[in-house]
């Protein structure tokens, strides 16, 4: 009997709640809020998806010519150094005419031994926007770069740089070196600004501008970032790559140039956010790995 007695106390209930209306605590205001706020957001990621740049799009693009410094400072057992600049332009060819660097024609990215990545992509888009990034050139010329390792081919003197096994010694005192990759936006910076500094995935790390520095450094963290010397005379170096002048370096049998670039006639680039009329007497000492003469192009 109490059973029957529930279940009619129920059905009385839900007899008097028919047609009466649900209302919020404070009126409606509340939820017109929750309702205006959601489509909101819902709008700012359907525009955040359609307005981010695909793979290859956006700068830079094919019909543009950007020079970025690039440097390598590392530790051994002799201390701190710099190495020398990577070498060959990846422009030879074979018997038949055909380049050999298949990841030069696939991109269209290399240097003129010189220290400055030339970043003139192709259309293939390999290069281009989003697909600009410092591994692109270190591919080119076999160069390793991962979270923990730095590794030269023979080709560019087949040094290893290990974090845990490589070992760094300044002033008689044994260190822990690391890898990082030091980024100025701009070399006119390098000396007023500190870097933005990547300890993960820093091949991927991006060419956004044109006139940006990038170090790759396997020091201990107490050593200050230190920006190639390309950085100085990057508009120089530019400007020659751009006119197809002649650089010719003599240099001795312990590797330091002797003679260098001479430009007589002022030149003017325009690289990163402003432009630059310089006229250059004679390169300041670098350390180069062979004697080159190499026509900029």
């Amino acid at each position: 009997m109490a059973s029957s007695s529930s279940a009619d106390k129920v059905a009385k209930l839900a007899q008097k709640g028919k047609g009466k209306k649900v209302r919020f605590q404070g009126g409606t205001l509340f939820p017109v809020i929750i309702v205006v706020v959601v489509l909101v957001l819902s709008a700012l990621v359907v525009y955040a998806r359609q307005s981010r740049p695909g793979p290859g799009e956006g700068e830079p693009t094919s019909l543009q010519h950007w020079h970025a410094a690039l440097g390598f400072y590392v530790c051994d057992e002799n201390g701190l150094k710099i190495e020398p600049n990577v070498t060959g332009t990846l422009e030879e060819t074979d018997a038949t005419g055909q380049l050999v660097s298949q990841r030069f024609v696939a991109t269209g990215i290399h240097s003129h031994s010189d220290g400055v990545m030339h970043w003139h992509p192709n259309s293939s888009g390999k290069a281009t926007g989003t697909n600009a990034k410092l591994k692109v050139y270190l591919d080119n010329y076999g160069i390793t770069l991962t979270n923990t390792k730095l590794a030269f081919p023979a080709s560019q003197g087949g040094e290893s740089y290990d974090e845990g096994k490589s070992k760094c010694t300044i002033d008689g005192v044994t260190k822990t070196a690391s890898l990082k990759v030091w980024v100025w936006d701009n070399y006119a910076k390098v000396s007023t600004e500190d870097p933005q500094v990547y300890t993960t995935n820093m091949g991927d790390v991006r060419l956004l501008k044109d006139g940006m520095v990038f170090m790759v450094a396997f020091v201990p963290d107490d050593v200050s970032p230190k920006p190639p010397e390309t950085a100085f005379n990057l508009p120089e170096l530019g400007a020659a790559d751009g006119s197809g002048n002649t650089a010719t370096s003599a240099v001795t049998t312990d590797s330091t140039v002797v003679g260098a670039t001479t430009v007589s006639t002022p030149s003017t680039e325009t690289i990163g956010s402003g432009t630059a009329t310089t006229t250059v007497d004679a390169a300041p000492t670098t350390t180069v790995k062979a004697s080159t003469t190499t026509t900029s192009g």
